[in-house]
């Protein structure tokens, strides 16, 4: 029944749950950052599978909207921006993930230009690929064009009206991204919360195919916690 009433809900929006920003303007200079110095040791390992993470930029934004580290994403200036690719991450066995991996290669602003209403941050999109995208691709350009073509194939629930749904939880949510996905299963869509319960990412669990499948070691948070959806719209 609530798959049934969430089905009806989608259909009744038009144009509901795009992937890509509600507005993005791409700035004319995109300086290409340094690399990060890692933050964690490097780790080579077998990959298992992938992770597509997705932000909920509005929840991300919230307080960081007069931060001028965050100011192409949050401060209007370049969009609005509702889902927005965090990474593609490779996973390892017990949560030994790859990291850190050794390369020559650095994006470089087209590349950079070219996903950047995907992940509208030049820093975040080179600490994605420092971190994780070394580990999967010699090619800085292949590892976004794969990240960005699935994120891009996802579609997203109407979040405001989510956002108003009484009593909604993990279970809901996770549903309510089913829906609007038939190729994915409530066990293959994780969430992240934040301490008082806010929605802050949507994480969808990819096989060493890259394609959707069950999340390893089960789905998070579990089904009975409230979810809350901050909204700036």
């Amino acid at each position: 029944m609530i798959r049934q009433a969430l089905a009806l809900l989608l259909l009744s929006i038009p144009g509901a749950g795009l992937a890509q920003g509600w507005q993005c303007s791409i700035p004319p200079q995109i300086a290409v950052p340094r690399l990060p110095a890692p933050d964690a040791p490097p780790r080579l390992t077998p990959i298992t599978g992938y992770t597509l993470a997705a932000s909920w930029s509005p929840e991300f934004c919230r307080t960081r909207k007069d931060d001028p580290r965050h100011a192409t994403q949050c401060s209007g200036k370049h969009g609005r921006f509702g889902f927005v690719l965090h990474g593609l991450w490779p996973e390892g066995r017990d949560g030994q993930f790859p990291q850190y991996c050794p390369s020559r290669r650095l994006p470089d602003a087209q590349t950079l230009r070219r996903n950047f209403c995907t992940t509208p941050s030049a820093d975040l999109m080179m600490h994605e690929w420092a971190r994780h995208g070394t580990c999967m691709s010699a090619d800085p350009a292949a590892y976004f064009d794969k990240g960005r073509a699935l994120f891009q194939s996802l579609r997203f629930p109407d979040m405001a009206r989510l956002s108003r749904t009484p009593g909604l939880d993990a279970s809901k949510m996770r549903e309510a991204m089913s829906v609007a996905n038939p190729q994915l299963r409530p066990d293959m869509i994780r969430l992240l919360l934040g301490r008082d319960g806010w929605l802050r990412e949507v994480h969808v669990c990819l096989s060493r195919r890259m394609k959707p499948a069950r999340c390893p070691g089960g789905t998070k948070p579990a089904d009975t916690v409230p979810v809350k959806i901050w909204r700036s719209f």
